[in-house]
């Protein structure tokens, strides 16, 4: 049977078994579930309990027949965070393929006399989300074996393998890591490390590209410590570098925080160039350049599997790894272009109704609804392509009213947050061991859009929300998996 979003949504209206379509009863004629000692709650009286405000919409179904257990708001499109992140890992399955890998190069116009590369070198990006300090630091060691200590002619970074995007969202506080730039070159998820000490007259301030090997200084990156309290972070940026301040009545002895970084490939051209001096390799200041160049290849640096890839995307949420996937999936010009391409690839392959805006469900402006959602999943496990291995795995139950020693729900699932927006998106194992696919979303738009930018970080009421909502999707969930098949 091939999942669409019309058959799920005819499912829903024709289903026996989803009651809170029509008048639900108020209490369940079904008996509980092995395992449990009273029946589970109304799932109305679920969402009523959690008091999140704005809207709630939930679809179940059993994996194999894909029956439709329970619904709400099925059709509503919401923000869906970075549950977004599993269609993004679909599209890049699907179109560049489990074993694609990013490749960074070192090429060469010249060739080696004596040690001199007589022509230009260029370091040569292909998009890498996961290329890190330490890996130029090993390309830098590799360029150094092959006997060159200098050049005659011009260092290049190219970083024309993607579109250069200032920053993912809009509408984010300037100072957030997960809302970096990108390009055709990034370097650790394009973030600078800030760090600061208090000293006898002010603060110790630096700003490095640190990883687990290398700790380069930065100088394209720079930070001045400003005696005020608001705003904590201001940013200006010129061609090819960031200048910020900070408040000094926001600065504690000492701390450190990940800065994004808006010129990613001139840091990851600065950074190379000092792990290659390092080497004894001397560089001039780099240029970058929008159109590939050709060369020889000197040195190559390749990435993890793109499942491997994905995996961790999915696990930490990585932002920039979204982005950098879809876009490469794409070939688009600009990530507005790759939003809409990837949305009219999943509107196609699935048969969704679905509006993205980027990749990773940073901003707000996508949205999907629960129905569609669950249709793409429902796909995916029939399919057998690839998404449910890469998912977060965790386990839920145990809770008031199950039996000692009950199983616990196996869950592999992806979660989204934004400001007042939770999604919770995936695959749970009910006890008698039917797999459950299942989209909940909830949030609170009005509540969310009345922020203020510089309350957008950490807003008020945020984590009491945040707590709400995710315990009402392990109730739900709970319910679910408790329900006769």
């Amino acid at each position: 049977m091939t999942f669409t979003r019309r058959w799920l949504l005819s499912a829903l209206l024709a289903s026996a078994a989803t009651p809170v379509l029509a008048e639900a009863p108020l209490t369940s004629p079904r008996p509980p579930r092995r395992g449990f000692l009273e029946p589970p709650p109304e799932a109305g009286d679920l969402v009523a309990r959690a008091a999140l405000g704005g809207a709630a919409a939930y679809v179940v179904a059993d994996a194999r027949s894909g029956t439709v257990l329970e619904a709400a708001n099925a059709a509503l499109r919401l923000p869906p965070a970075s549950t977004a992140k599993t269609v993004t890992a679909l599209y890049g399955l699907e179109t560049l393929g489990p074993d694609f890998r990013f490749t960074t190069r070192l090429l060469a116009t010249g060739p080696i006399t004596n040690g001199i590369l007589q022509g230009d070198l260029i370091l040569s990006g292909s998009g890498d989300p996961t290329l890190s300090t330490d890996a130029l630091g090993e390309m830098a060691a590799r360029l150094r074996a092959r006997g060159i200590t200098g050049i005659t002619g011009r260092y290049l970074a190219d970083a024309s393998a993607l579109p250069a995007v200032p920053l993912i969202d809009p509408e984010q506080p300037d100072h957030v890591g997960y809302n970096p730039a990108l390009s055709g070159l990034n370097l650790n998820f394009n973030r600078v490390h800030f760090e600061w000490k208090q000293a006898a007259k002010g603060w110790s301030v630096t700003m490095d590209a640190r990883a687990e090997r290398f700790v380069p200084p930065v100088s394209m990156a720079r930070m001045k410590v400003v005696t005020r309290d608001l705003p904590i972070y201001t940013y200006a940026g010129d061609q090819g570098s960031d200048s910020w301040t900070v408040a000094s009545g926001a600065l504690g002895a000492a701390g450190s925080r990940w800065l994004p970084v808006r010129h990613p490939e001139a840091y990851t051209a600065e950074v190379f160039q000092t792990l290659a001096r390092a080497q004894g390799i001397e560089l001039p200041a780099a240029q970058v350049v929008r159109v590939r160049p050709e060369g020889a290849a000197l040195v190559e640096w390749q990435s993890d599997p793109l499942r491997e890839i994905l995996r961790d995307m999915l696990k930490f949420s990585t932002n920039i790894t979204a982005e950098a996937v879809g876009l490469a999936a794409s070939g688009a010009p600009s990530l507005a272009q790759s939003a809409a391409a990837m949305s009219a690839w999943a509107n196609r392959r699935f048969g969704l109704s679905t509006a993205f805006h980027d990749h990773s469900g940073l901003g707000g402006g996508s949205l999907v609804s629960a129905a569609d959602m669950v249709t793409a999943l429902l796909a995916a496990e029939r399919e057998g392509l690839g998404l449910r291995p890469l998912l977060k795995r965790t386990e839920i139950g145990g809770g008031k009213g199950t039996k000692k020693g009950a199983r616990r729900i196996a869950v592999a699932a992806k979660t989204g947050t934004l400001n007042f927006v939770s999604g919770l998106v995936g695959i749970a194992t009910a006890q008698d061991g039917r797999d459950l696919v299942f989209a909940i979303y909830c949030a609170d738009r009005d509540r969310r859009s009345a922020l203020p930018m510089e309350a957008r970080e950490r807003p008020p009421g945020g984590s009491a929300w945040l707590g709400r909502a995710r315990a009402l999707q392990r109730a739900l969930i709970e319910r679910w998996a408790a329900l006769p098949a």
